[in-house]
């Protein structure tokens, strides 16, 4: 093993593949094989992704997921500190996005250790890309609250987005989500469903959010991102506006918080919807 330099340890984010270890960047060979320290979301699906590359890490490999990612963070950044390159790696994707190691990217750039990545494969910008739908702008939302209220919450916080919507599912969780999305959106919104992406029983089922709900009551199996298209942007007035501010303040967000989010939408003035929400509540 290259002896530890202080002061130059490096910290790597790999990307890993999503489904077809094919889609492996060739770099992710040479840093499996090179890094000092592997921490790795699954230990075993890492030996597997090794093998399927051809490849013998000569470094250590820790277990490094969200029950133990608080805890493990500290012992990767003291082997930054004496000078090595530690590369983290997640069952699929990039790590970071929806999956660990936010925590000790910070950690490293708190202490001016040097972080790069090897890009790669990607469920969001696939997913984006198969979608069929606008995507010069959009945001990623990740996992929507697992209980049925703060899920609804959520979305509705997103009713006015009009960016593309990117989320991760459960299969078990997808077909009420979708139900919650055609509640809180309404069934005309466009969206697509991309389960098993890079995989053998890849699928991508397209449809207004009403026929998406239709289809998933029969059970949807395998790794899910959902593209759902954003709000249309209309401007109304803002009497138009008060009926679905006034259910979300009611649902429990703050109405100060709900009048500036509609007002970045709409383009109406942030003042006058909250004048004319607290009149309405009188």
């Amino acid at each position: 093993m290259t002896a530890l330099v202080p002061g130059e340890g490096v910290l790597v984010l790999a990307a890993t593949p999503i489904g077809d270890a094919r889609d492996a960047a060739p770099r992710l060979g040479d840093e499996l094989a090179g890094a000092d320290v592997i921490a790795a979301e699954d230990t075993r699906r890492l030996r597997r992704l090794c093998q399927a590359l051809d490849v013998n890490p000569r470094g250590s490999v820790v277990s490094y997921h969200e029950h133990n990612e608080a805890a493990r963070t500290a012992d990767l950044v003291e082997r930054l500190r004496e000078g090595a390159r530690v590369l983290v790696v997640t069952d699929a994707g990039m790590p970071s996005v929806s999956d660990p190691g936010y925590r000790l990217v910070s950690a490293a750039v708190g202490i001016d250790v040097r972080v790069t990545c090897v890009p790669g494969p990607s469920a969001v910008l696939m997913a984006l890309a198969v979608s069929g739908l606008p995507v010069d702008r959009f945001c990623f939302e990740g996992f929507l609250p697992r209980k049925g209220g703060e899920r609804v919450r959520a979305l509705r916080a997103l009713a006015q987005e009009h960016r593309t919507m990117v989320f991760f599912e459960a299969p078990h969780r997808i077909a009420k989500s979708l139900a919650d999305m055609e509640a809180v959106f309404g069934g005309e919104r466009r969206a697509a469903v991309c389960r098993e992406l890079t995989k053998t029983y890849e699928e991508v089922r397209r449809g207004s959010l009403v026929e998406l709900v239709a289809w998933a009551d029969d059970g949807v199996k395998g790794e899910i991102t959902v593209v759902v298209a954003g709000a249309d942007v209309t401007v109304g007035d803002v009497d138009s506006q008060l009926t679905g501010i006034l259910d979300r303040v009611a649902a429990g967000e703050r109405l100060k918080d709900v009048c500036a989010d509609v007002a970045s939408a709409t383009g109406l003035s942030k003042k006058a919807l909250y004048d004319a929400a607290l009149a309405a509540q009188r």
